[in-house]
């Protein structure tokens, strides 16, 4: 009977279980939080929606490309989202960190998204056609690519 697995095919998996692992962990490591600079960029319907610091508070509505008006529509903070829009998200930017926390989609997966708070982060609604971003210094490229 041949023997398929030998001691030198073992020692190999071990090698590569370890070099993936330090891999992960020095990447995971040189992530780097968003500078002083950094901006939270939204878009909706593929255009600029707005452009803010992140370092500022702040609760922004989103109004849908699905609306049907021409250019964007400014919503009223005095009213809730909902009845002033159909389709719209709610993005808040807190303490260097932007959340989704209200949105008219079904799926709600921009709202079950993880707070993002390091640059090259977004969280995307696709039935709304909405993307929210951090852009700066730091962290916008990965060890790979820089």
């Amino acid at each position: 009977m041949k023997q398929y697995i030998r001691k030198a095919d073992i020692i190999l998996f071990i090698v590569l279980i370890a070099l993936g692992l330090a891999a992960s962990a020095a990447l995971s490591l040189s992530r780097t939080a968003a500078g002083s600079d950094a901006k939270v960029i939204i878009e909706s319907g593929g255009s600029l929606y707005a452009e803010y610091p992140l370092g500022e508070d702040r609760t922004v509505i989103v109004p849908s490309p699905k609306e049907g008006v021409s250019g964007f529509a400014v919503p009223d903070d005095s009213k809730p989202a909902s009845e002033q829009f159909s389709h719209y998200n709610v993005v808040v930017i807190q303490d260097g960190h932007v959340s989704v926390t209200e949105a008219s989609c079904k799926n709600q997966v921009c709202v079950h998204h993880s707070d993002i708070s390091y640059s090259g982060e977004s969280i995307v609604c696709l039935p709304n056609r909405m993307v929210v971003r951090i852009e700066g210094k730091g962290g916008s490229y990965d060890s790979i690519t820089s």
